[in-house]
């Protein structure tokens, strides 16, 4: 009998999931909403919500399997506890919540997930890792012990292989990248902190450089005439490949940082290869030749040339559900 997961993928905006077999093929798909249910006490509706929905998909295959597990990825996820622990956008306090104590925000997803189908096993993680096993699983990182993956988009998220292992750290949340400082009192931070990584190394990031770039450089460029709320990262890559220096500069820009922080984390982990996946890799030359270019520039002498950086190789639209589900392939390859 044919073996499948569940691969769930929890955005701020929707949870996306679908049937996966160990091979990556994706069986079915469906999504629901997930700002429908943006407080704390509407979380246990979010569950019964998602469990129904996953329960009908499951039901809609016209041939038997086996439901091997299910495997979810979610903001501020702990895989040691499969819990979802305080995040920062979803399931928040009412204004004017009367006992606002943020240990009620500390959901055991796996747990209640795993008892709407008796019991099978659910494992969760933060998306970024959840992208990193699937590159192991599905992608250019099959066969690979030691790697790093870096995804970009909104933020910047972060998985480290060593040893064919996912680190976690002794709490589970080990990998944070996108939140080294690269400039000390630099841009404000969603974390709190001031000049991380991810406030310009990201979809985001790209952006406030842009704009800081019209502030400082003369030179015409179309983006002058887009409002800052209009605006997104690919309408700089469209710019770029039309030869804007205003774009140009700041991928550059971003490539310099990025390459520079890829350099300092090899001496760390001497990874094989580093992966760069989400909406801002789909820039490609634009983003991995300054990149390529700083990272060796910075790179200690034994690391030189050694380290190769590449695309995904689960880039996709159902990248994120396939992630998902290599969670449960991996625990049953171990």
């Amino acid at each position: 009998m044919k073996k499948l997961a569940i691969g769930v993928d929890i955005g701020g905006i929707n949870t996306a999931f679908g049937l996966v077999d160990e091979n990556g093929d994706l069986y079915a798909e469906s999504v629901i909403s997930t700002k429908k249910y943006p407080h704390v006490d509407d979380y246990p509706t979010y569950i019964d919500d998602l469990c129904q929905a996953m329960r009908a998909l499951a039901d809609s295959l016209s041939f038997e399997y086996e439901l091997t597990g299910i495997g979810i990825g979610a903001p501020n996820a702990n895989y040691h506890k499969g819990t979802v622990e305080m995040p920062a956008n979803l399931w928040k306090f009412r204004e004017g919540e009367k006992n606002p104590d943020e240990n009620r925000r500390i959901f055991a997803l796996a747990e209640d997930v795993s008892r709407c189908f008796g019991g099978v096993e659910t494992l969760v993680t933060n998306d970024a890792n959840a992208a990193t096993i699937g590159e192991m699983i599905y992608g250019n990182a099959k066969g690979m012990r030691d790697f790093v993956m870096i995804t970009l988009g909104t933020g910047l998220g972060s998985g480290f292989v060593a040893n064919g292992e996912l680190i976690y750290g002794h709490d589970g949340f080990a990998g944070e990248f996108g939140h080294i400082v690269v400039e000390r009192n630099g841009r404000e931070c969603g974390c709190g902190r001031r000049g991380c990584l991810e406030t310009y190394v990201s979809a985001t990031g790209i952006k406030r450089t842009v704009f800081e770039l019209m502030a400082t450089m003369t030179a015409p460029s179309k983006l002058r005439d887009i409002a800052f709320n209009d605006f997104d990262a690919s309408m700089i890559s469209a710019a770029a490949e039309q030869g804007d220096p205003v774009a140009l500069e700041a991928f550059r820009m971003t490539g310099e940082l990025l390459g520079r922080a890829l350099a300092d984390v090899v001496t760390v982990t001497s990874p094989e290869a580093i992966f760069l996946f989400g909406g801002l890799s789909k820039a490609g030359k634009l983003i991995f030749e300054p990149t390529q270019w700083y990272m060796e520039e910075n790179m200690l002498f034994v690391y030189k040339n050694k380290v190769k950086l590449l695309p995904s190789g689960i880039q996709g639209k159902n990248a994120a559900i396939l992630g998902a589900s290599a969670l449960v392939w991996q625990q049953h390859t171990r």
